[in-house]
């Protein structure tokens, strides 16, 4: 181990599984660069098992406090939601002159793309090359709504979405170091109850295996599941 890694996992139990408020102090101190604001990611295992539909868990959420990071947001709509969403605040706003620069030109500066219901189906011409990046817009995150101005501001003011891995995983960032251990514990507590929330019926035992959250480069600290077991009503 390096000497900044050493120093990163001073004064505190690796193996130890600490309150919410405890492992959020703890991050900040485990941050490895000096020269950057290190991204603070949460990994949370489900007793769930994804290959089957009906345990699939997924959906979005909005921070309290943000991520640190401002997306880029596309929306593809008829002229008169695509104002709306400019208004709100959308870097890209049209319809199909958007899906053909996608096609043509491979274009791709923007982080995610809402749609409206009624331009779906020309959405999913393309959808060949907006799902391998994630990008294809999904009712159940609340990516294809009429609503546009409301997705738009949520995803400005910091909503993440967020889909289990095969693993049974749930991977999402929830902030930046420098954001302190309030806010972090923030963001993580709402991350952790939404999916209590999604939690599959057909799932049986315990739900939250475990949660670690972590700075871009630094060690896993780990929180105790048990922290949500009177929201969770689990095991």
């Amino acid at each position: 181990m390096g000497k900044k890694y050493k120093k990163a996992v001073e004064g505190w139990d690796k193996s130890k599984r600490y309150s919410l408020e405890e492992a959020c102090a703890i991050l900040p101190k485990t941050k490895i660069s000096t020269k950057w604001d290190e991204t603070v990611d949460a990994a949370i295992r489900l007793g769930v098992n994804p290959k089957y539909a009906d345990q699939m868990v997924r959906g979005s959420v909005v921070l309290p406090n943000g991520t640190g990071k401002s997306k880029r947001v596309l929306v593809i709509a008829r002229p008169e939601k695509a104002k709306e969403a400019l208004e709100a605040g959308a870097d890209f706003a049209g319809g199909d002159d958007y899906i053909k620069r996608i096609q043509d030109e491979n274009w791709f500066d923007f982080d995610t793309l809402v749609a409206t219901p009624d331009m779906m189906a020309a959405v999913g011409k393309i959808g060949r090359v907006l799902g391998p990046r994630g990008l294809m817009p999904n009712p159940k995150v609340g990516t294809v709504t009429m609503d546009v101005a409301k997705a738009v501001s949520e995803l400005k003011r910091g909503r993440v979405e967020f889909r289990v891995e095969k693993a049974g995983i749930v991977q999402t960032p929830i902030g930046r170091a420098s954001f302190g251990a309030e806010k972090l514990a923030q963001n993580l507590r709402s991350l952790v109850e939404t999916l209590i929330k999604l939690k599959p019926a057909t799932a049986k035992g315990q739900y939250l295996k475990s949660i670690v959250v972590s700075t871009t480069h630094g060690p896993g600290v780990k929180v105790d599941p048990s922290y949500f077991a009177t929201v969770a009503g689990h095991d």
